[in-house]
């Protein structure tokens, strides 16, 4: 898992450390030194700390004009013995929809598995997202099924071309228009 870096080829258009509006703004990060980890595995220093023991993420993107976040999440998504929803509600996505962000991108397909606890913070975040939306980009099937078996997939985009793009040959504002695209079709 330490050799596991978050998406980097965007680097030159955002960083978190640098954007006024981030939970990680100020944070510096070590390429030698490994303090985190996921149980007992040490996970790259570039990933970020939310608060919860199993699940780290890295805000990849975010433009504040057109509402919308790229997420990129690591770990074991633990609702049942961590809540790991909460921290990413509470810390993460509160934070980016008081600066203006409504449409929430979580790319997955470094999420190993899934356990389900109630439903509440997934429903605050959709009524809290006014318009907007949370997609789920690239999360293995095993973890699209457990969603789907806790009955949370209600709340998350996903299936069909949204969760299987090719993302990394896209520039963040076409892959954000391609997934909108797709969003908006499947609610029409």
């Amino acid at each position: 898992m330490q050799d596991l870096e978050p998406y980097f080829n965007w680097r030159n258009l955002y960083a978190s450390e640098s954007d006024p509006n981030s939970p990680f703004f100020g944070d510096e990060y070590s390429e030698f030194y490994y303090v985190e980890k996921i149980y007992d595995h040490y996970i790259h220093p570039q990933w970020d700390n939310m608060g919860s023991s199993t699940l780290f993420l890295k805000i990849i993107f975010a433009d504040y004009e057109d509402g919308y976040a790229f997420i990129e999440l690591i770990g074991e998504w633990n609702d049942t013995l961590y809540n790991d929803v909460m921290f990413l509600k509470r810390e993460i996505a509160d934070r980016l929809i008081l600066a203006g962000i409504n449409k929430f991108i979580l790319i997955g397909e470094n999420v190993l598995n899934f356990h389900a606890s109630d439903d509440c913070y997934y429903e605050e975040w959709i009524e809290d997202c006014e318009d907007g939306w949370v997609a789920l980009l690239n999360f293995r099937e095993h973890v699209l099924t457990e969603f789907r078996q806790a009955n949370v997939s209600r709340y998350f985009v996903q299936d069909g071309e949204v969760s299987e793009a090719a993302w990394r040959t896209y520039r963040p504002l076409q892959l954000f228009q391609k997934i909108e695209s797709q969003v908006i079709q499947r609610v029409s």
